[in-house]
């Protein structure tokens, strides 16, 4: 409030606004926290996933005693010990389009916390039709993206699409459990979608308003580029909530087009006790957890096209992380072998399925 600037003012709207969080992980904790510890008035916390060990370094809002707890119900209550003044509603839901409307039309500004594409896309598309600020946040490895969306002027406002008209190919782009990610880095970025977000709500400063910024930690570079709206993005947007709701976000990375079958653990392990059967890792070198619980190949995606002669057997059981580039693979492998094989993906990946299988935590 002594802040020149500011003040009792700004320090009010903050106190009337209303702030929804989607994701408490990496990126939504380190904005939570500040967004809390500013006094937003309101705080909205959305994640379906549970605290994982492997996670701490990124999300700190969490202790090893929350391991396996609801993340946004973990959230919630330390936030609340940090400011006892403010409204925080924790949902322990996975947003999804059927419930995207109802709960965003609650809040003012929407901060992006999450990893996956179809869930950019989709908080992207419900924010344009709403018409709310968006605060967009994305990190990999050493290098991390702010930008704000749907801020401004209608007919120069510009959003997701207007930068990524259209998603990566499956497997192109691995998120933060899949390729890692310098713990630091969402602690920035994410304070970062934390000061945009007070920009936006007290008027303050030069919000990041049709640019992205990027910011790379190995070099403390940073730099900013133009964003205009683009006619193939405003084409691919839904027009009403009827067509929002016709989106098929799930499949937005041409995922599983082929009709892939997915397994479960227990289908995995019968399956691999066959005959003629091989499982195969398609994760790259060096990702966590190994697994040593079970003989397996390994033939990364970055090799699997040029490897793919490699594979003899006639069942081929793939798995990696979160299921996602096994699902990639299995397509591949079926546009090249046809129904000469029978080819599974593993649901979910390690990240689901690891510990019926035996496959520890790093």
């Amino acid at each position: 409030m002594i802040l020149q600037g500011f003040g009792a003012a700004a320090q009010q709207q903050l106190a009337a606004a209303k702030v929804v969080v989607i994701g408490a992980g990496g990126l939504g904790c380190p904005a939570l926290q500040y967004l809390a510890a500013a006094g937003v008035g309101t705080i909205g916390i959305v994640d379906d996933d549970v605290v994982s060990l492997s996670n701490l370094h990124r999300q700190v809002l969490y202790v090893t005693a929350d391991v396996g707890l609801p993340k946004a119900e973990r959230a919630a209550s330390r936030l609340k010990a940090l400011n006892s003044d403010i409204v925080i509603i924790p949902y322990q839901v996975r947003l999804q389009k059927e419930n995207a409307f109802e709960l965003i039309c609650k809040y003012d500004f929407v901060i992006d916390g999450t990893d996956n594409f179809s869930s950019r896309y989709m908080i992207n598309d419900a924010c344009v039709l709403l018409r709310k600020p968006l605060v967009y946040g994305a990190v990999s490895q050493y290098e991390g993206q702010v930008a704000l969306f749907n801020v401004g002027d209608e007919n120069r406002a510009t959003n997701y699409r207007d930068l990524f008209p259209n998603p990566p190919d499956a497997g192109d782009v691995p998120n933060c459990a899949e390729a890692g990610v310098l713990g630091v880095l969402p602690g920035i970025i994410g304070t970062m979608q934390a000061a945009e977000t007070i920009k936006l709500i007290t008027g303050i400063g030069t919000p990041l308003a049709n640019k992205l910024l990027t910011y790379n930690v190995l070099h403390n570079t940073v730099y900013e580029v133009t964003i205009r709206p683009s006619t193939t993005g405003a084409a691919l947007l839904p027009k009403s909530e009827t067509d929002f709701l016709k989106t098929d976000y799930n499949n937005v990375a041409c995922i599983n087009e082929k009709d892939v079958i997915e397994i479960d653990a227990n289908q995995f392990h019968a399956l691999r006790n066959g005959s003629g059967a091989v499982a195969i890792d398609v994760r790259e070198w060096g990702e966590q957890p190994l697994v040593t619980t079970f003989h397996h190949k390994q033939i990364p995606m970055s090799a699997f096209n040029e490897r793919m002669e490699e594979i003899r057997e006639e069942t081929v059981l793939l798995f990696c992380q979160h299921g996602i580039r096994s699902l990639y693979a299995a397509e591949l492998l079926q546009d090249h072998f046809g129904a000469a094989k029978n080819v599974y993906s593993l649901k979910g990946g390690l990240a689901k399925c690891g510990a019926e299988l035996g496959v520890g935590k790093m």
